[in-house]
């Protein structure tokens, strides 16, 4: 039986992880090894940049895909919404990164000038995988047992 994780996901889950810098006098170097930072295989990486003032991206969640979100440049927020709970996760360090959980709604918004927003995902493209209706995120956590 499959799992809704809609149903199942929390905000908590979602986490900040660090990853080590090596600090170089000519500049630093992060390394994003699955086996050792992420609890996925790396199926994708995609970047978003020159996002103008005031725009959001994401708005979705997906079914299954699991995502690494670095501030590779600059900085902005990411709202999760676990349809009962949301938080606030602010990413402004090139080495520190936020994993987000699948059945997770995400915005991302407040980018500085200039911003670059890496993100390694544990899955392909798959259109299938996206919640892109709020309403339709909403009906899919609806029967999540929410503890008080």
């Amino acid at each position: 039986m499959e799992i809704n994780s809609h149903n199942t996901s929390h905000v908590d889950a979602c986490k900040l992880i660090t990853l080590v810098k090596h600090h170089h006098e000519n500049g630093n170097l992060s390394v994003v090894e699955s086996f050792n930072e992420l609890p996925f295989e790396l199926r994708r990486i995609y970047y978003l940049y020159d996002i103008p003032g005031g725009e959001e991206r994401g708005g979705h969640s997906h079914h299954s895909c699991e995502e690494f979100i670095i501030a590779a440049s600059g900085s902005f927020d990411i709202i999760l919404d676990d349809g009962h709970e949301r938080r606030i996760v602010s990413l402004n360090r090139s080495n520190v990164g936020l994993l987000v959980r699948p059945g997770i709604w995400r915005v991302l918004n407040n980018f500085s000038s200039g911003a670059v927003c890496l993100v390694i995902a544990s899955e392909e493209f798959d259109e299938a995988d996206y919640v892109r209706s709020y309403k339709e995120f909403k009906q899919l956590t609806s029967s999540k047992i929410h503890e008080a």
